[in-house]
């Protein structure tokens, strides 16, 4: 279902930036590309910020209009994130605001009117603020978020664009591996843990309980960030199920902890630019757990980049709601509104409908949501049939790249020409 955002009706003249900020996904260009098409119908130069944020600090502009139609659609199909992205956290206007007003300096120099930021909480919060300042500056900027996460925890909003694909990918992945299990546990693999991003929200761990569809399929166990994580009770269920079953597939969130708050991968984490906790190795210490207790043998796997990377298994639900935002974000723009986000709003699960809403960033930034514990079964093992009502249909359709003669998917990558800087440098 495609989105009908207001008409928009330019009360400014000028340019518009657009920037892509954290962790990217399979479908965030999709959202850039419709940013693109629907400045082009309106006749509003776009220009990129290249690395997000960072880009626009140092005055550090790509020239969209430079690329051709053909290469801005073959964008649609193309996972990474065209104009490149960063981890960087803009403090508060107090803390900060060298680094804001430099911003409205550079939006000043180059005629920039609308900023549009592709990303999470994080960058709804940035886009608050520079909505913020710019009224105290003098200078009329209107900012507007644009929804992508593969956690699926941003406020508001039904989903985000990023996660489908991501639970798409997971949920595939696990099937397979769990085929490749079945078939060897006679002889080879008891126990094989696939770990799963989401750092406090247990979305994408969720998706793997879409790759079985009976009491005995995998994923047999699930460990969700929003329950505490209990080894005795891990162990028991991992030994009943090998027993039951002559194998056990788990999918593990990289977040999950232990009663007194610290991470099953703290042997192995550091912090991201965000100053958020950089998971990984919840695999190989729940295997080495099982291994050490059980004597069984494991094996485990880390997706990783692989997950929000995975463009030739995206789903088509979730291409069709990146591109729903790009195109409401910029019709939102240019329509007047300022420290708004497209969101996107279920009407009915069967047959599943949706439309596109606009919610202030106000309710967005720094906000995290969880999954609600009515999707957690009792055991706080599986998931239950009210979280495979929300999840099914966000995994459906397939929209696969073109392939070449090489066998491989016609990824694009774009010129990205700079555009001249006005400005004295600036020491981010």
């Amino acid at each position: 279902m495609n989105a009908t955002p207001r008409t928009a009706g330019p009360n400014l003249k000028g340019k518009l930036l657009y920037a892509q900020s954290g962790g990217v996904t399979a479908v965030i260009n999709a959202s850039a590309a419709t940013v693109i098409e629907t400045c082009r119908k309106h006749k509003v130069t776009a220009y990129a910020a290249r690395n997000g944020i960072l880009g626009a600090l140092r005055e550090d502009l790509i020239d969209t209009t430079k690329e051709s139609p053909a290469a801005i659609r073959a964008l649609k199909h193309t996972p990474g994130g065209a104009f490149g992205s960063c981890r960087v956290k803009l403090k508060s206007l107090e803390e900060d605001r060298a680094r804001y007003e430099r911003l409205i300096e550079v939006f000043r120099a180059h005629g920039i009117r609308w900023f549009l930021y592709n990303g999470g909480n994080d960058s709804a919060d940035t886009a608050l603020k520079l909505s913020q300042l710019g009224k105290t500056m003098g200078y009329d900027i209107r900012c507007i978020g644009v929804p992508k996460t593969v956690d699926n925890d941003l406020a508001v909003t039904d989903c985000c664009p990023g996660f489908g694909s991501v639970a798409k990918y997971t949920a595939v992945s696990l099937r397979e591996c769990a085929l490749d299990v079945v078939s060897m546990m006679d002889t080879s693999t008891r126990v094989f843990v696939m770990e799963v991003m989401g750092r406090h929200a247990g979305w994408i761990a969720a998706s793997a309980g879409l790759a079985g569809e009976h009491a005995n399929d995998a994923p047999h166990i699930i460990l969700f960030p929003e329950r505490v994580f209990d080894a005795d009770a891990f162990l028991q269920r991992v030994h009943e199920t090998v027993d039951r079953v002559g194998c056990c597939v788990v999918a593990a969130s990289e977040g999950i902890r232990y009663a007194d708050g610290g991470f099953v991968a703290d042997a192995h984490a550091g912090t991201d630019a965000f100053g958020h906790t950089q998971l990984g190795g919840v695999a190989p210490a729940l295997a080495g757990l099982v291994r050490g207790k059980l004597n069984l043998k494991t094996h485990w796997a880390m997706p990783d980049y692989l997950q929000r990377s995975a463009r030739h298994v995206a789903s088509k639900t979730d291409l069709e709601h990146a591109l729903a935002v790009g195109k409401a974000a910029v019709e939102l723009a240019l329509s007047g509104e300022n420290a708004v986000m497209p969101v996107i709003k279920r009407i009915s699960d069967s047959p599943y409908r949706w439309k596109i809403e606009t919610a202030r960033l106000d309710r967005i930034a720094n906000r995290e949501k969880k999954l609600p514990s009515a999707f957690i079964a009792k055991d706080g093992f599986r998931i239950t049939a009210a979280a495979r009502q929300y999840l099914a249909p966000l995994i459906r359709g397939e929209a696969p790249p073109p392939y070449g003669k090489n066998g491989l998917p016609q990824y694009v990558v774009l010129k990205n020409a700079a555009v001249k800087k006005k400005l004295p440098p600036f020491d981010v």
